[in-house]
């Protein structure tokens, strides 16, 4: 038996994590759960099912609607606030916290657990997209503290196990190429956002969507998997591959490669990471292999920029993920409201790395500098257009 906290516990992630301790109730016992609070009546569901002893909700208001909708429950405390998520990450006495929070938001709960000395099973990919350095020195000598949650990421830490690293050549994380793969550059200037909400393979959020859309998802893992396996960029590749059935490959030196495949189901990801080293039998479908083409294709670069100002960003280092990052939140959200195009995301995103002139250091407060830098630049940047 596991205990568990889940951060964002209402998001896409979060949900079928708790299908995942539904589906296996001797393994796993949920001592915590966090939202922001944009779901009241979701998570007072989840709280009634689930009986976790603490709740934290980052806002106060939602905080009063869930105690409402609850009633008469008891032996549930609530942590109020915007430190509500960390301060769960680092007091609440899980043996493993799922961080399935959205955005840059998540690299303070994801330190927090860290350095409690938790396991942390870790679907947000921003907290090592903007904080990287900081979160692998916290689990030096221990890296089975951090279990990728991330579909590709997931899948490349099975490739990779039982391997010697030093036989291993490069490796090649797939995606399915959303909503738009095969359009033109120009095309994309005339995308809706209800088309670019339509991914083909998977059902996330809005913001991961977007991003799936535009490519930077895929750049964003391409950082991701760098700090998580200690790859060099040029280790990293970027494969199409519309069928969503092979999530990761690693190639050795001696040229053969080891494909996971898998049915594109995060359930999977999400006990792989809950229940590491074992597998358990409540897996997801098998996939219909006489029933299933697999193809690849490159990248196109010039309708999808987002993915080569990712490896450049990786590259330069410093606080300069950190900035694309935070550019990036800003921008989809301006897409999402209508105000700016769908290629404009990037472009945007791509101007305020130009700018960017970063510390000679990485640290929590240069990473927020960086962080409210970029987000109030990128909003001059929209609002004068």
């Amino acid at each position: 038996m596991r205990s568990v906290t889940i951060l964002g516990s209402t998001g896409s992630v979060g949900t079928q994590a708790l299908d995942v301790v539904r589906r296996n109730p001797e393994r796993f016992k949920v001592i915590g759960l966090s939202a922001a609070g944009t779901n009241e009546e979701l998570l007072a569901g989840q709280i009634r099912e689930f009986l976790p002893p603490v709740v934290g909700i980052a806002d106060e208001e939602a905080a009063e609607e869930v105690r409402t909708h609850l009633g008469s429950i008891r032996g549930v405390d609530f942590v109020v606030g915007p430190e509500a998520a960390e301060r769960l990450a680092s007091e609440a006495e899980a043996d493993i916290v799922l961080n399935a929070l959205v955005g840059s938001s998540g690299l303070g709960p994801t330190l927090a657990a860290l350095q409690s000395g938790k396991t942390l099973a870790l679907a947000n990919k921003e907290s090592l997209v903007v904080g990287g350095e900081l979160v692998m020195d916290l689990i030096k000598g221990e890296p089975e503290r951090l279990l990728p949650v991330d579909s590709e990421h997931a899948a490349l830490a099975m490739a990779l196990r039982g391997e010697r690293r030093e036989d291993l050549k490069r490796v090649v994380l797939t995606g399915s190429g959303g909503p738009f793969r095969g359009w033109t550059a120009t095309e994309l200037a005339k995308a809706s956002m209800k088309e670019a909400l339509q991914h083909p393979v998977w059902s996330m959020g809005p913001k991961i969507t977007i991003d799936s859309a535009t490519l930077m998802n895929k750049g964003l893992e391409v950082i991701e998997a760098h700090y998580l396996f200690g790859l060099e960029y040029s280790q990293i590749h970027v494969l199409i591959h519309p069928e969503g059935l092979v999530h990761a490959i690693a190639e050795f030196r001696d040229g053969s490669m080891r494909a996971e495949m898998a049915t594109a189901d995060m359930r999977l990801p999400i006990q792989l990471a809950l229940a590491w080293p074992e597998r358990l039998p409540t897996g997801v479908a098998s996939l219909p292999l006489t029933e299933s083409p697999l193809t690849f294709e490159p990248v196109d670069h010039e309708a999808f920029p987002a993915v080569d100002l990712a490896y450049r960003v990786g590259g330069l280092g410093l606080t300069f993920p950190a900035v694309m990052n935070a550019a990036n939140e800003v921008a989809v959200m301006a897409f999402l409201e209508g105000k700016i195009s769908l290629p404009r995301i990037v472009e945007i995103v791509q101007t305020i790395v130009d700018e960017h002139e970063p510390p000679s250091v990485v640290s929590v407060v240069h990473i927020e500098r960086a962080d409210i830098w970029a987000r109030r630049r990128t909003a001059e940047i929209i609002e004068a257009r």
